[in-house]
Order: structure tokens, then C-alpha cells, then sequence
């Protein structure tokens, strides 16, 4: 295989903390873009190169020589996108169109994005399907749309590749303790009290190792996965998932009224169809975290909350 370059923004953050290892393991060269607000726990590698800075500042992003984009920097979650409008926008729409323009005038073929599930909005449809019209409630949800659709505008100079996640599960050295299934996990680990919102929401689900591998799957099958692709394959209310996490873990469970209408199911069988398999599940997850927690690897940390932490030390 020759050496590809692959420039990946977000590195250093939950997922991309996951996906790099598994691209130096595969040959590729990496460039790791991040402005590290949560940390760098990547490995060191000859073949990995790792880059503090915003991807806010397009003229700085050096593309000589890259041959494929993996675009994971946004500004993540509704509450923190709530945070600061402006620069939620920045980051996560604007600082994507012109990455892409600049990926194009660069000759660069193949351009992967990270949108979100969340698009969707409230919908009421057993199987969201990619081409259900998109309803997005928060600016988090608006920014992944408007740069899909910026993104999309390029797929006849470039393999436009776009993701539309479920919300990811499991553990990664820069952990997120802030999504439904690490939450429910830790709460009942901690406290051995689940605190549930709602609870009739249903929300997708997907490993963090399955979305990794997705993303290496499209890199190495941009023709099979041009276009835009669900990425969930356990469609589960929130009371379900404090169930699952109740039998694995010695707690009790409390509901309180939620003001989070989000609930929605998403379909994959477009991407299923290409060929990708998933391998882990949100069961697994739970129990991968539990013993992390039983092991003394993982505990209870502000940095592992993206609201909390963007609060106390980036918008400070």
C-alpha cells in the first residue's frame, strides 16, 4: 500500500482519540489537528503528527501533501453549542465551508464529515431515513446541516463522505461522561442512583469503536460511501438504556421531568448495505466502562463533561 496522509481534525477529542490509533495501526501518516481545549491523551508515533490550533484559522491548515480529510472538529453537544452561538457557528459551519474550499482548490479527493443523528429533530417516523427533510431544534443541530449542505455542494470536485452519528457509547482515553450511556453508567457506578429525565425518549445508539471503524471503512471505500449515511444501530429509550445499566450495576433509578423533546430512531440499512458490520454494542459499552471504572482507569472527572469543562476553563 503507498503511504496516504490523512488529516484529521477533532483528534484529540472523544472519538478522535480512538480513530487516530487505529489509522496508525493500519499505515496511514496522520496529521492531528486540535486545539486541545480537553487534553491530548493521543500516542506518540513516528508516523503521527500532532497540531495545536484551531480550525477556525483555514489559512494555518497546511494541506500539502494530504491526500484525505476525517473532519470531526465541532463544537459537540446542544448545551455547549447553546453556549456561545457565535462560535459554535464559526467552528462547526463556516470554518467546514472553508476547509472544504481550500481541500478543493488543494486537489484533495476524498472529504469525510462527522454531522450528527440529531439533524433530524423530533420525528415521530419508526425509520429515519436519510431522506426524511431535516428538522434541527439547536444551533448544534443547524451548523452539522448547514455544512452538510455546503459540504455537498463539492461532490463533484472531491468523494464527499458524510456521517450522520448516533449517539456514541463507550470508552476512550479522553472519555465523555456527558452521553446518555456513559452517563447512565458512571451515575450508577458513583451514587448507585440513576437519575433519568424523562425517560420515554428514544435516542440511536452506536459503540465508539464501530463509529471508528466506520470512519476507516470510508476512508478505504470512498466510491461504496459517497453520500450521506445514518450511523446507529440500537434505537433504545433512555429508561431502557438505566435498565440495562441496573442489571449490570447494583443501583436504584430515579425519574424527574425532562424538558428535552429530542427522540428520535435512525435506520442504517443504507449503510448496511455497503458492506460495514457492526461489532459491539451498547451492552458491551457498559460493561467496558464498568470495568475501567473497577480497574482504577477511569473516575468521575469535570473534563469529561464538555458543558462543564468549556465553562470553567475555555470560555472562562
Amino acid at each position: 500500500m503507498i503511504q496516504k496522509n490523512i488529516l484529521v481534525t477533532g483528534a484529540t477529542g472523544y472519538k478522535g482519540t480512538r480513530l487516530v490509533p487505529k489509522l496508525l495501526d493500519k499505515g496511514y501518516k496522520v496529521v492531528a489537528l486540535d486545539t486541545q481545549w480537553f487534553g491530548n491523551f493521543l500516542p506518540q508515533h513516528e508516523n503521527l503528527t500532532v497540531i495545536k490550533g484551531d480550525v477556525r484559522h483555514t489559512s494555518d491548515i497546511n494541506l500539502q501533501g494530504i491526500d484525505s480529510i476525517i473532519h470531526l472538529a465541532s463544537i459537540a453537544n446542544d448545551p455547549c453549542g447553546d453556549l456561545d452561538p457565535k462560535l459554535t457557528w464559526e467552528v462547526s459551519a463556516l470554518a467546514t465551508m472553508q476547509l472544504a474550499d481550500k481541500a478543493k482548490r488543494a486537489g484533495i479527493k476524498q472529504f469525510i464529515y462527522a454531522s450528527s443523528g440529531s439533524v433530524y429533530g423530533v420525528k415521530d417516523e419508526l425509520h429515519v431515513t436519510e431522506d426524511l427533510p431535516l428538522d434541527p431544534i439547536s444551533e448544534y443541530n443547524k451548523t452539522k446541516m448547514v455544512a452538510e449542505r455546503v459540504l455537498m455542494s463539492y461532490a463533484n470536485d472531491m468523494a464527499v463522505q458524510i456521517v450522520r452519528p448516533a449517539t456514541v457509547c463507550g470508552l476512550s482515553d479522553r472519555m465523555r461522561l456527558d452521553v446518555s450511556v456513559n452517563m447512565l453508567t458512571m451515575q450508577a457506578l458513583c451514587n448507585g442512583l440513576i437519575t433519568v429525565f424523562g425517560g420515554a425518549q428514544v435516542r440511536p445508539n452506536i459503540h465508539i469503536d464501530d463509529i471508528t471503524d466506520l470512519y476507516v471503512f470510508m476512508l478505504e471505500n470512498p466510491t461504496k460511501t459517497s453520500g450521506i449515511f445514518n450511523a446507529g444501530f440500537e434505537n433504545i429509550s433512555i429508561m431502557d438504556i438505566a435498565k440495562m445499566v441496573q442489571q449490570k450495576v447494583d443501583c436504584k433509578i430515579e425519574v424527574t421531568p425532562s424538558n428535552d423533546p429530542r427522540c428520535y430512531r435512525i435506520n442504517s440499512d443504507k449503510l448496511l448495505a455497503t458492506g460495514f458490520k457492526p461489532k459491539k454494542s451498547v451492552s458491551i459499552a457498559i460493561d467496558e466502562i464498568t470495568s475501567a471504572f473497577h480497574a482504577g482507569k477511569l473516575s468521575n472527572q469535570d473534563r469529561y463533561y464538555n458543558l462543564k469543562w468549556m465553562q470553567q476553563e475555555v470560555l472562562k
